[in-house]
């Protein structure tokens, strides 16, 4: 079984009303966060703040103390697994990839949900929203 690993985060915008950035991805079509893989020796959130400066031109803050592992197959014989954390940025023009990102916008947290394409991406931006409004 071959093994691949990504890295990304869900990015929301440090001032409330916080909305979160969703990119459609070229490839399939579908609606998620920045994400990709990691590169020779790169740490998971190395891996993360690169992808999201590279699909959207935007320089996030990370919060690690968020960190969900979602695992699937996108093709027989491959395992991956990747890693979301959460970010947050001020600065809200985004610079999309154009040979990788076809689209992508910031999103009001309700209407974020239905937007997303997957099912596990939609529990992790369920689990984001959840913890960005717990009280401090």
């Amino acid at each position: 079984m071959k093994r691949e690993k990504s890295c990304g985060a869900i990015v929301f915008t440090s001032e409330e009303p916080h909305k979160v950035l969703l990119i459609k991805h070229q490839n399939g079509g579908h609606w998620a966060f920045p994400k990709g893989h990691v590169e020779e020796d790169e740490t998971e959130t190395e891996t993360a703040l690169r992808e999201i400066a590279e699909e959207t031109g935007l320089q996030v803050e990370l919060d690690t103390n968020f960190r969900k592992v979602v695992t699937y197959s996108p093709a027989e014989g491959v395992l991956k697994e990747v890693i979301y954390f959460l970010a947050y940025t001020k600065p809200t023009a985004i610079h999309r990839q154009l040979e990788e990102v076809s689209d992508a916008k910031w999103f009001p947290l309700s209407e974020a949900i239905d937007k997303v394409t997957f099912d596990n991406d939609k529990h992790i931006l369920k689990a984001a929203i959840d913890y960005i409004k717990k009280p401090e």
